[in-house]
This record gives C-alpha cells, structure tokens and sequence, in this order.
C-alpha cells in the first residue's frame, strides 16, 4: 500500500502541474500565436501559483512564469538581444489593488504623479535607431531574447524609417505595441474566408502573427500600426528627460503615434477611479482592442528608485479589464465554403448576449481548434466576442449528456465533391473548384474586386443575383453578359445596367499582374504576381515553370509555387483562362525585361497626391515595370517624388530634404506617354 503524500508534496505537485499548464499556455499565446485559453484564465490560474508561492517559498521554481516573461523566440528568425530586458507588467483587477500600487508610489514621493494609457493588445517591440534611422527591430521574446523581424517592422504604419527632427540622438531605443485596429481584423477575416488564408481569432492574435510572417508584403496588405510607450535608451537626451510625460512627448516629436487618451493624474482614488470609467466606457468605440489601462509613476528618478522584480518594474502596474463572456449550447456545426474552397466549421448556439450583441453562430475555425478545445456537438461552452468583433467558443463548460463529436463531411455540403486536407495545412478544402456554386460565387466577386479586374457597378450582391438567376457560373461569363440580364434584377434599370456593361468592356484592358492576382490561386495576390511577370514576363511562360522554377521569384516559397503550378495543370483552370483571352481579356505584350529597359533601376520613388491620367496603382505598376522600388514615405533615401494633386505631408517632407518632385505632366514624360 502506497504512503499517503504529505502535505508539502501534494502542495508542490499541483504548483508543477500549474507551472506546465502556464509554460505550455504561454508558448501559445507568445510564440505560436495561436491562445489556448482566454486571457481571465490564464490570469487566475497565474495569480493561484504566486500564492502558493508567495505560501511555500522554498517550492519556488527558477523556471515559473512568475519569474519568467513570453516565450522562448522562434527559431526561424535571427535573435536578438536586448540591452535592457523587456518585463512584463503586474497585473490590478480592482481599484484596491491600483490604490495599493499608488501608495507605494506615493512612499517613494508625494511629488508624482501617474501616467495612465491604454493598454493595447498587441506584440510588444523593440525599435533601434541609429543617427535617426531604424537599424534593428524585434520582438520582445523571453524579455531578455527576442526575434529579429527589422523587415516586417519598416511595414507597419506609425513606425518611422528615419525619425522627424533634425538632431535625432546617435542611439535611441524605442518600445511600443503593434496592433491590428478593430477594422483592419475584420476585413482581414472577411477576406481569409474567401482567400483561404489563415482566419484570426482576435486581432492580437492576428497582428502577432502577421508580425512572424516572412514575408513582409503580408505586413503591408494587414495594415498593422504601431504605438509607442516607452523610451528603453537614449543618448545625448537623457538629460532633457525627466519624466514618464517627457519622454511621451518626445516619441511624438519624433513621429510616433500618441497612445490615445493617455493622461498625467494625481495619485487619488477619485482620479483613478475617473480613468477607470472613463476607459470603460470609451473601450468600445476605440479603433483598436484594449485589454486594459497601465499606470506608471511619472518621474523617472521615483522608477529608479522603486526599482524591479524578476520579471516586473515595482514602478507600473496594469489594470486589467474582465472579460465579458456568457456560456450557451452548441446545436449544431455547419461548414461554409471559401472561394479557394476551405471549409470552416461554424457553431448554431442557443442565443445569448455577450457585449451588447446577441450571438447565436460562432466560428471554430477550423478542426485543429475544435481538437484543441475538446468540443462537442450538445456542450456547453463558454463564448465570448473575439476582440470584441467576431464571437469564439474558448472552452467547454459542461459536457452534453448526449453529446456527438464534429465531424468533417467527407463531401461538399454545396456540391458534394470530395472534401480532402492537403499535408501540412490546417484547412480541408471542397474539391469541386468552379463547379462549387459557393466557389463560383466567390471567385466571381474577387475577379471583379477593385484591386484586380476592378468592375464598377457589379458588385457582390448582384454577383449573387446573377448567379441565382444562372447568367454567372465563372469569371468568364462576366463578359457574356447583357444589358437585359441586369436590367431584370430587382432594383435594377437602363441606366445602372449600362454602366455596369462599359465597365465589363473596360476591365478587357488590363495589366498581367492583375490578370494573375484576378485569378485567385490560393496564396498568391498581388505582390506575388507582380514579382512572377517580373521573373517570367509572359503568361505562357509562367505556366509553364516547375515548382522549382516558380520558388526563383521573389515571395514565392515552396507552398506558393505548388499552389500555382497545381492551378495551372488543372484543365478546367486553364481552359477558364483560355475563355478570358477568347472574350477579349488583354494585356500589353509582356516580355521579360531587358535590364537596358530598366531605365529607372536603382531609384526610389514615392507617389502621392491624386493623379488624373491614372490611378496611383497603375502610376506604381509603370515604375516598377521600368525597375523602380517603390516605396510608401518620403526618406533620404528617396530620389523622385511624383505629386498630384492634394498631396500633402509627403510634399512638405520631400521639399525639407531636397527630394526631387515632378508632377504628373514630367511623370508620363518619363515613362514615354
């Protein structure tokens, strides 16, 4: 018979069984991007071990993640390590516990005050310049390790190539937060739906992950902003420094984004709880998601002072907000199809409001997550609003009584073609291609989208109308339609379906990257199929590439290059395609260029402003076509600045450094119209 454990070892066996679960969790949140558990959970169960740790100090292990900060870096990135650790904050779920940080602030100086911000849920970064310019980029890792992503971080919006004064120090660490606003996660999603691209559980999850892409196009396309909270060092401005407040204002002289309604308070139960509501209150209309407010003692010599513990400074303290989540019945799982054809697994619940919305359907995202989370058709579970944008099922409450497990049907519910998963991908796929009516539907509304053929004046619903009324079957049908078949659509007429018909004839004229983008291989978009005509410079040249050919271009990786040489050795794609060309869908004759055409290689361009012989899109693709880079801001590194109309800072900024400017008269010079 074994001996009863003592109390001790039963103690220090359940704090390793929570230092696993926590490490694991961790590892999810941080370095996979993919959270196991909502963050109120992770929190509690954190806060029980410090307890017990607090209790049993001799059981304390080095390894805990009380003492500890993120995850270990990944290991496809170079490393990085930071001058100074990147901690962690502790967290404050009542006005007693930010009351019990304000005294001890207080202890220190009744002279400071607190610095309050917005505490966004994003990816914590490391920026270092170097005589004004943006050397060095990475994650925060470990705290004292993070990933080198220089690349993707020059692609986020509010993070400045070169800082905005004259006198920039010799060295200045930056650290912030990257995000994804509330608008850009969902029209990410909406757009992943159709695209087969990967569908964010929340936009931290989506701006972390976009961060770890190694393609930094990807960045750009998310549209992820950064803003900055700290200054880690600096040189030569130290002095000028002596406040939280001052060095805030400072980051905004040098071009960063202000953390909005960041405020400088008195330490008093009466301000704090002011910032508390107020926070609370403004948290659902902010543009981006906020998971709670950070307080910090204001002058600098206060937070030398109060110094710090293994992994948090004494001198901040984060207010978490609790998160809003009610528990319901899953009824019933039904699979929706992408235009790529991913079929994605969406929960029927029992209707239940959660953050003011009534929720009835929830995504699961796909069947790695309905694993992960063990649920089952007739649960229990716990739902709360992703980001406060799209509802997700993060756990099951209580088991059904009769419960039925989720399963993948191995045919397509729209057109009972075979549902498979390619190796390597999380996503099953109908096989039906365009003779899936959902397929068909979507791949004509991404045809005929603004970025790629753009035809105004057909948009999604009457791509849906006429495809109910059985005129739209493939892209290619776009250009068998009449003036009759659009007039007969309800709250349709002459004059609309004319419109929409010059538009059709219109969009014949287009460009081959375009036409690629158009397409819709699964992967490959716009930056991709612009760098494949660069490679080939011809469409029969591009299907007609290996694998191994198709890896040569840039952006294009070993998965990339499998989708399109699949697509292209498909006989019903190609003979989609050959319909188009048929109809009249043309592009100027394409070549791969000869570097004595490359008139404009080496040089930088920027275009702003509104230009009237073409749109922005087209006036970059002419730059390009000629060996330009073009780039998004002005620097010093920039030769030419094409200005039209109304173009703004990017004018001001291009005369202060002696930028040349042309207008577009000099532009259509230079490319030969």
């Amino acid at each position: 018979m074994n001996a009863p454990m003592s109390g001790t070892t039963a103690i220090a066996e359940q704090m390793d069984v929570m230092v696993e679960k926590l490490k694991r969790w961790a590892e999810a949140y941080y370095r996979d991007d993919e959270p196991m558990v909502p963050d109120a959970v992770y929190d509690a169960v954190f806060a029980d071990l410090r307890k017990l740790e607090q209790a049993h100090p001799g059981l304390l292990r080095s390894d805990s993640p009380t003492q500890t900060v993120g995850a270990r870096p990944l290991s496809k990135f170079n490393k990085h390590t930071h001058a100074r650790p990147m901690l962690s904050l502790d967290n404050a779920f009542s006005v007693d516990d930010l009351m019990e940080f304000a005294g001890k602030v207080q202890a220190v100086s009744e002279e400071t005050g607190l610095v309050s911000e917005a505490k966004l849920d994003g990816l914590a970064l490391s920026l270092i310049y170097e005589g004004g310019y943006l050397v060095k980029a990475a994650t925060r890792g470990d705290g004292a390790v993070g990933e080198d992503i220089t690349a993707n971080a020059r692609m986020v919006q509010g993070i400045p190539n070169q800082l905005a004064v004259s006198n920039p120090p010799p060295l200045v660490e930056v650290r912030g937060e990257v995000f994804m606003s509330k608008a850009a996660f969902r029209a990410h999603n909406e757009r992943a739906e159709t695209t087969g691209e990967r569908v964010f559980i929340n936009p931290r999850n989506a701006a972390a992950g976009t961060m770890r892409q190694l393609d930094p196009t990807k960045v750009l396309e998310r549209k992820l902003s950064f803003v900055a909270y700290s200054i880690g060092n600096i040189e030569d401005f130290r002095d000028t420094i002596t406040t939280h407040w001052d060095a805030l204002t400072l980051l905004e002289r040098f071009g960063f984004p202000k953390n909005p309604n960041t405020r400088l308070i008195a330490p008093t139960q009466e301000m704090i709880e002011m910032v508390v509501n107020d926070m609370t209150d403004l948290r659902p209309d902010m543009i981006m998601e906020i998971d709670g407010i950070v307080f910090k003692a204001n002058r600098l010599d206060v937070q030398d002072e109060m110094g710090f513990l293994s992994r948090t400074p004494r001198w901040a303290i984060a207010y978490k907000f609790e998160a809003e989540a009610k528990t319901t019945v899953v009824r019933d799982v039904e699979f929706q199809v992408g235009r790529t054809g991913p079929m994605t697994p969406v929960a029927r619940l029992d209707p239940v409001e959660v953050g003011g919305v009534v929720v009835s359907n929830a995504t699961l995202v796909n069947m790695d997550q309905i694993e992960r989370l063990g649920v089952m058709i007739g649960d229990t579970v716990v739902v709360q609003r992703a980001g406060d944008v799209i509802p997700e099922i993060v756990s099951v409450s209580v088991p059904g009584e009769n419960r039925k497990p989720i399963e993948m049907p191995s045919t397509c519910n729209e057109c009972g073609s075979e549902v498979a998963r390619e190796e390597g991908v999380a996503a099953y796929r109908c096989t039906g291609g365009l003779l899936c009516p959902a397929q068909q539907v979507r791949a004509i509304q991404h045809f005929a989208g603004r970025d790629y053929m753009n035809i105004d004046g057909i948009g999604d619903k009457i791509i849906e109308q006429l495809h109910d009324a059985e005129y739209l079957h493939y892209p290619s049908d776009l250009y068998r339609l009449t003036p009759a078949m659009i007039e007969g659509l309800p709250k349709q007429g002459k004059r609309s379906a004319e419109k929409a018909i010059a538009a059709v004839e219109k969009s014949k004229q287009t460009t081959l990257p375009k036409f690629l983008a158009a397409l819709g291989i699964p992967e490959v978009g716009r930056s991709a199929s612009l760098e494949l005509v660069k490679t080939f410079g011809s469409l029969e040249a591009i299907m007609a590439a290996s694998v191994e050919e198709l890896c040569k271009a840039e952006l294009m990786g070993p998965i990339m290059s499998r989708n399109a040489y699949q697509f292209f050795r498909n006989p019903q794609k190609a003979q989609e395609i050959q319909a188009l060309r048929d109809l009249g869908v043309t592009w100027e004759d394409v070549v791969k260029p000869d570097a004595s055409e490359q008139s404009l290689a080496g040089q930088t361009w920027v275009v702003t402003g509104t230009l009237h012989q073409m749109t922005r899109n087209e006036a970059e693709e002419k730059l390009e076509a000629l060996g330009a880079k073009v780039s998004g801001s002005v620097s010093k590194k920039t030769d030419v600045l094409l200005a039209g109309e109304a173009a703004g800072n990017k004018l001001a900024k291009a005369g202060a450094l002696g930028v040349k400017v042309v207008d577009e008269a000099a532009f259509l010079e230079v490319i030969g119209q």
